[in-house]
Formats: structure tokens, C-alpha cells, sequence
């Protein structure tokens, strides 16, 4: 479980380490990492076996799928049905710390979504994250860096804590210290006529009320 230090306030500090970051997951490995919310895990989007991994680490139940990260609209474009509509809602999201849940269009792994029809995606407000997306140049798997049942959290420490004694462990943590105090991202069901709030989560009642609007 190897630890790299990051500096999400001076991106040129952490270039190397959120490139090295990128290959571990392009090969198939699963890394912690900060984001504007929480601290997450990644891994490839498109390999079953990676995903498999996160289901393993965080010792989560298989019949719940988790969610991407994409780097742009054109990305979501290309593993979601995205109508005019939804690309407005998207644009007032996007980036930020909302999910949004779509049907699926790109044959992504099933594991990935638990065999259902729809998938969640988020490009967060971070931008060491989205340095990770362009060097990932593809989706790749975000969910909360902790123990199915434990809670999310902006603590380094308690994500090692987390992980240090499984069996299965990350294969890199980017380590930028204690995170701003957050919660887990407000999650977005726009797959029906209306959106649905499923999750509140740190998006304000204004920003949600333009969505609801739209």
C-alpha cells in the first residue's frame, strides 16, 4: 500500500504522483485519492476485474453498483443517453458535488452496475482530479475510500486505518491530508420525466432548485 503525498492547492507539486496514479489504475489497480467531497476510491471503469477490487476492498455488497467519474460532457455523452434536456441539467452540475444517475448507453462491466440500466456519473470540482481524468483519458470507478457500512470520511488517517489491516488493499493512496469538511455528493435520478433527489448531500437548495426546474 504504497502513499504519495499531494498538494491539491499547487497541482505542480502533484503531477507526478497523479500520473503514477493514472497508470496503477489503467493497469488495473485501485487507488485512494482526495476529491471535493470525501476521499474516494478509483479504478478502471472499463475492467471487471478492477472493479471487482473495489467491491473486495471495501467489502460491499455486489447487488449495489457504484459510480464513475468522467473528465467532460463528451465522456458522459459516450457511456450515457444524454438528450438536450439532460445536457442542460448537466451543464448546471457539472463540475460539482452532485451525482447524476442516467440510463447507460456504453457496454460498460456489469459489475459495475449491478446488471441495471442505469449509471451514475460526476465530474467533481477538484483539480486534481481532473488532471487524474485527462490522464486516465477514460471513466473510471469513484466511491467513498472506506468499509461498506463505515462512514465516509476527509480524514487521511482514518482511511488507513480502514484499509491497513485488509486483506485486500489499495495499491496507492494520494495523500493530501485532511480534507475540508464535507459530505458525501447529492445524488441525482434524472431517468424519469421529473429528476428526484435520492441522496442530499453539500449542493445548495438554490443550484438543486435550478436542476428540479429543468
Amino acid at each position: 500500500m504504497k502513499i504519495l503525498k499531494v498538494n491539491p492547492e499547487n497541482l505542480r507539486d502533484s503531477e507526478e504522483a497523479v500520473i503514477e496514479a493514472a497508470k496503477v489504475m489503467l493497469s488495473g489497480g485501485v487507488v485512494v485519492f482526495p476529491t471535493d467531497t470525501v476521499y474516494g476510491l478509483g479504478a478502471d471503469a472499463t475492467s471487471a476485474r478492477a472493479i471487482d477490487k473495489i467491491f473486495r476492498l471495501k467489502k460491499r455488497d455486489v447487488k449495489k453498483p457504484v459510480s464513475i467519474v468522467v473528465r467532460d460532457l463528451i465522456m458522459a455523452k459516450r457511456v450515457a443517453i444524454v438528450d438536450k434536456r439532460l445536457e442542460r441539467a448537466l451543464n448546471i452540475v457539472f463540475p460539482g458535488a452532485v451525482t447524476v444517475i442516467l440510463l447507460k448507453k456504453y457496454k460498460l462491466p456489469e459489475n459495475l452496475t449491478a446488471g441495471g440500466r442505469t449509471i451514475g456519473l460526476r465530474i467533481p470540482d477538484y483539480k486534481l482530479i481532473q488532471f487524474l481524468s485527462e490522464n486516465m483519458g477514460r471513466p473510471y470507478v469513484a466511491t467513498s475510500a472506506n468499509i461498506s457500512g463505515e462512514q465516509a470520511t476527509t480524514k487521511i488517517g482514518e482511511v488507513i486505518k480502514y484499509f491497513e489491516n485488509s486483506l485486500v488493499k489499495p495499491d496507492l493512496i494520494l495523500d493530501a491530508g485532511d480534507l475540508k469538511f464535507s459530505q458525501p455528493s447529492t445524488v441525482l435520478d434524472l431517468t424519469g420525466e421529473h429528476p428526484k433527489i435520492i441522496r442530499i448531500g453539500p449542493v445548495s437548495p438554490k443550484k438543486l432548485n435550478e436542476i428540479l426546474a429543468i
